[in-house]
């Protein structure tokens, strides 16, 4: 196939005219009309910078030293600032890490796209505007949400805008930087498969910035594995999953978790990317299992071996020899948490925004966005909150903050009842309860040093400590003590996300609210991070509300899972228990959506009916969306809660038909149920 994107002898530094850093180098690959390649590596490994410069894209600080990027034969380092306006949005398109910071907070999200679409005069012929921007929110799984603006959408949803508007101009080479990041399971399946859809439609070639593999597996033609600035590894995509022949590429797979029935640790690299103390040969030497003293010092390049495959290792024959990961049988149940009730959560009802004048005169309220949630948390326990984007997983985290005021209900701690908003509760109180927001980009001061970020919980809370404990802290977060003296904007996503970590920790609470704080990080740090915070649950009887849209992170973590639907608990189990049985026809979808390092061809089921009553909280929320709906009972009558063994099910099946896989066939009968043969409990795994 013809190429499209020639990337030759890339070499990128970083740094002023007095003393220039190299963090890309000779970097070299190729991408065809409508393949996707994947660049992976962990973060601050160089794969963002490189990525943007396929859009002509660059720091203030940054300089490209050597190399060419030619996009359909024109060299992009080359073009003028008008030249490449022409083409970025155009020809080439970008999908953010970050929609938060890439959406303009000020401007509806429709007149966004429009500004996109009229920029480059890219409507579709006899099409109105309108309905092309309808279009492409349905292309991304949204209604009509045009008229808000991008903070009265949650994260999910702000990425799948920004999609949206990425791909209105069909452009030839959509660049995505870490695109699914923040999106649940299920949303993320609906991406890619738009993704493919849009490639075999329009011949669409991608570059798939990402550290998740499992879902990479699911699109990626070709993938390319970046260590400290460097290409060590290029192979086709299932090759490279099923048999990897870099020792980092080794150690990335390793350190992968899956949802496989077993207690599968994953394994972390060892050590972490100190470009301070690199070797002249070999960059992944200081970490490497199979390291000699000739790696030390030789230089490696890629070397061509195999189909369609390089590494760049000399050692890489000893590197894959299999190796059998230490897997034993899962328990039926985990250690059991200490006794205490730490936080309870009861009736919590909230609500965003006010209702009109003319809706209180009327006798109006806003609707609920979360109902009726009864929820405990023990000291030393992890409860892990999971659901797609939209769910209520945030905003209930908001409200056990403080940081949003309950409609109704009451939230406890040790026995004390919070006060609803953060300035009426004590100083104590707001040190016990900690909050690690999802995006590190909007929690972070860009105008401080990480020292000062750090230092000032401890001076707030009056806590004394030394460099070295300080030092200490950033250790436990995969850094080191040379990141005190930089600017958040001088880090990578995933790093800045582990100074969020560990400012939390630094204060010593007694409940952390985790809101989907792994999902910047790549997979080895991700394998350290769960490390530590079993550490804290173990050691020290720290609680944690985990919210999380990766399953089986959920398995190594959680004791209990709450599953959340449209601001309803749909069930509450063990995590074992819960991994193993699913029960609620929800919680089934979301175990069925979680990708492994194979494509599966996994297919999105259709998005709930618009017109389901529950959505005014009358029926089942899933009604309309639901593979085991009952009639019209589901969608006209709140399904009942049904306790279980270790939690409840809220659902109309019945609890001893849940326990089998029966789907019932829709009738215009009322509610009776026909069903068609029954299965085991789950076998989606």
């Amino acid at each position: 196939m013809k190429k499209l994107i020639d990337v030759r002898n890339l070499n990128i530094a970083y740094g002023a005219k007095s003393s220039w850093t190299n963090v890309v180098q000779d970097v070299s690959f190729e991408i065809a009309g409508g393949e996707a390649f994947g660049l992976v590596g962990e973060s601050g490994c160089g794969k963002s910078t490189v990525a943007y410069r396929l859009l002509g894209y660059g720091t203030i600080n940054s300089l490209v030293q050597t190399g060419e990027v030619l996009f359909d034969g024109t060299d992009l380092l080359k073009l003028d600032t008008n030249s490449l306006t022409k083409l970025r949005g155009n020809r080439i398109a970008l999908v953010p890490q970050n929609p938060t910071t890439s959406l303009s907070p000020g401007m509806r999200v429709g007149s966004q796209i429009r500004e996109m679409i009229a920029a480059h005069r890219a409507l579709p012929d006899g099409m109105s505007m309108q309905s092309r921007i309808v279009e492409l929110f349905a292309l991304v799984g949204l209604p009509d949400v045009g008229h808000r603006y991008p903070h009265e959408l949650s994260g999910g949803q702000q990425q799948r805008v920004a999609i949206a508007m990425a791909v209105a101009c069909n452009p030839d080479l959509l660049v995505l930087d870490e695109p699914t990041t923040g999106l649940d399971v299920t949303t993320q399946r609906q991406i890619i498969q738009l993704l493919g859809d849009l490639r075999s439609r329009i011949g669409m070639a991608m570059l798939y910035v990402t550290h998740d593999l499992a879902l990479l597996a699911q699109i990626a033609d070709r993938v390319g594995v970046m260590y400290a600035g460097q290409l060590v590894e290029v192979a086709p995509c299932d090759q490279l999953l099923a048999a990897p022949a870099h020792p980092y590429s080794r150690g990335l797979i390793t350190s992968i978790p899956t949802v496989d029935g077993t207690d599968r640790r994953a394994q972390g690299l060892r050590g972490v990317l100190r470009r301070d103390q690199m070797s002249t040969g070999c960059k992944f030497e200081p970490r490497c299992d199979f390291a000699t003293a000739a790696c030390r010092t030789t230089p490696q390049v890629l070397e061509p071996f195999g189909e369609m495959r390089s590494v760049a290792c000399m050692k890489w024959r000893e590197a894959t020899v299999p190796q059998t990961p230490a897997v034993k049988p899962r328990p039926g149940a985990r250690t059991a948490a200490k006794p205490g009730r730490l936080l309870s959560i009861a009736d919590l009802n909230l609500s965003y925004g006010k209702p009109s004048i003319f809706d209180r005169f009327l006798g109006k309220t806003s609707p609920s966005i979360v109902r009726d949630i009864d929820l405990e948390l023990r000291a030393g326990e992890v409860v892990a909150l999971v659901g797609e984007s939209g769910s209520g997983k945030s905003t209930i985290a908001r409200a056990i903050s403080g940081r949003l005021p309950p409609r109704a209900g009451l939230i406890s701690l040790d026995g004390d009842l919070l006060a609803s908003t953060l300035k009426s509760r004590s100083v104590e109180q707001l040190r016990q309860i900690q909050y690690i927001f999802q995006n590190p980009d909007a929690s972070l001061n860009p105008r401080r040093r990480i020292r000062a970020i750090l230092e000032r919980p401890l001076a707030h809370f009056g806590i004394e400590m030394d460099e070295m404990a300080l030092e200490g802290v950033l250790e436990n977060v995969g850094l080191h003590a040379g990141y005190l003296d930089r600017f958040p904007e001088q880090l990578s996503g995933g790093e800045r996300q582990r100074i969020a970590i560990a400012r939390a920790l630094l204060v010593n609470p007694k409940l952390l609210i985790c809101d989907e704080i792994l999902s910047a990080l790549d997979v080895s740090v991700q394998a350290r991070i769960v490390e530590l915070l079993r550490s804290l649950k173990e050691k020290h009887a720290v609680a944690m509300l985990f919210i999380s849209h990766d399953l089986a992170v959920v398995q190594q973590l959680a004791d209990r899972v709450a599953v959340l639907y449209k601001g309803a608990l749909m069930q509450l189990a063990d995590t074992d228990t819960l991994l193993d049985a699913p029960l609620h026809p929800y919680t089934e979808m979301l175990l069925e959506a979680a990708p492994g390092l194979s494509k599966d061809h996994y297919v999105s089921r259709p998005p709930a009916m618009p017109a389901s009553k529950a959505v005014h909280g009358i029926g089942c929320p899933l009604a309309g969306r639901c593979p085991r709906q009952v009639g019209t009972i589901c969608a006209e009558t709140r399904p009942p809660v049904q306790e279980t063994g270790s939690g409840f099910v809220r659902c109309h099946v019945p609890l001893d038909r849940l326990l089998f896989r029966q789907v019932p066939i829709a009738t215009n009968t009322g509610d009776s149920i026909h069903r068609a043969g029954t299965a085991p409990a789950f076998s989606g795994r």
